[in-house]
């Protein structure tokens, strides 16, 4: 009997060490808030847009390209591949240059954003996450790389 939960546990062991390392430990944190920011994202842009787009588009369209974005970056971190990895360094990526992009703008410039954006004030909406996440996702990338 204790063989049995003894090879129990070396299988467990093997899979883990098999499984991606984007999806490990922090990981799958990184993961789940990323999927929680694209299902926030996708779904506030899909309301704005669909009853007030004339109101105010490009902040609509820039919440919907950035939860694009937490999509591709979820799927991407959660896929762990090589292409995965690719993919989730230009997703977030991407979204570190959006989010500084449409910060300083809606900052420099709060006439041309009517309503807020994800990205708006540097995430000010969600506080301050959408600014603090791509590096969060950078830094994770990049601590697990493979040698």
């Amino acid at each position: 009997m204790a063989d049995r939960v003894q090879d129990h546990d070396t299988d467990d062991d093997h899979a883990e060490r098999l499984q991606p390392p984007t999806r490990r430990g922090p990981g799958r944190v990184l993961i789940a808030v990323y999927g929680l920011f694209a299902i926030a994202a996708c779904s506030r842009a899909g309301v704005q847009l669909a009853t007030q787009f004339d109101q105010a588009p490009l902040a609509y369209l820039l919440s919907a390209l950035s939860g694009v974005i937490y999509v591709l970056a979820t799927i991407a971190l959660a896929m762990g591949s090589r292409v995965g990895r690719r993919l989730a360094w230009i997703a977030i990526g991407s979204e570190l240059v959006g989010v500084l992009a449409v910060g300083t703008a809606s900052v420099v410039d709060p006439a041309a954003f009517p309503r807020a954006t994800v990205w708006s004030t540097y995430g000010i909406g969600y506080g301050f996450i959408p600014l603090i996440l791509p590096f969060i996702g950078l830094f994770w990338l990049w601590r697990t790389r493979r040698s």
